[in-house]
């Protein structure tokens, strides 16, 4: 299967975001959970804005990384492999037939701590701090998720690349 040059750059551009994503998740992870964060702290984060505000980016981060594998990075990736366009739910099951997935209810499930992490927290200081204990512990998820769908990625460029080559 040859791939269009657009395929061939989305799939570039999103695996660069990726690995970008990756690397600044990690970062504000350390950040807030260095000091093995305490509910007190998640109870006083009103009062101490420098930990609010580190809370705020792992939870973006986490958000946005999750977003990216799954609403843009694996639809690009099937379309590529001659997949239809599907909901969310049927290519999360793709993913998992793949092998690039453990779970797909594992995806749903953490896909759901969004609304814990940035609606509840406002009033439920343990439902905050429960998923953000939760994200934390199942960080390495998105990033498994992530290298896997990445290798099926740069498979299909290179494979694509020899195609084309021969043609030349």
């Amino acid at each position: 299967m040859s791939l269009s040059p657009g395929s061939q750059e989305r799939l570039r551009f999103l695996s660069r975001v990726i690995d970008k994503e990756i690397k600044h998740l990690e970062y504000t992870d350390n950040q807030v959970f260095d000091g093995q964060l305490t509910y007190e702290a998640v109870g006083n984060l009103d009062k101490t804005p420098e930990l609010a505000m580190k809370v705020e980016a792992f939870v973006s981060r986490f958000c946005r990384l999750q977003d990216t594998l799954g609403d843009k990075l694996l639809p690009a990736l099937l379309k590529a492999l001659g997949e239809p366009d599907r909901a969310l739910l049927i290519n999360l099951e793709k993913a998992e037939k793949y092998g690039w997935l453990g779970s797909s209810e594992q995806w749903i499930a953490l896909r759901q701590l969004r609304n814990q992490m940035i609606h509840e927290y406002i009033e439920d200081t343990q439902t905050l701090f429960d998923a953000l204990n939760t994200a934390h512990i199942n960080k390495a998820v998105l990033e498994q998720f992530a290298e896997k769908l990445g290798k099926q990625v740069w498979e299909l460029l290179a494979h694509s690349y020899n195609k084309s080559a021969a043609y030349i």
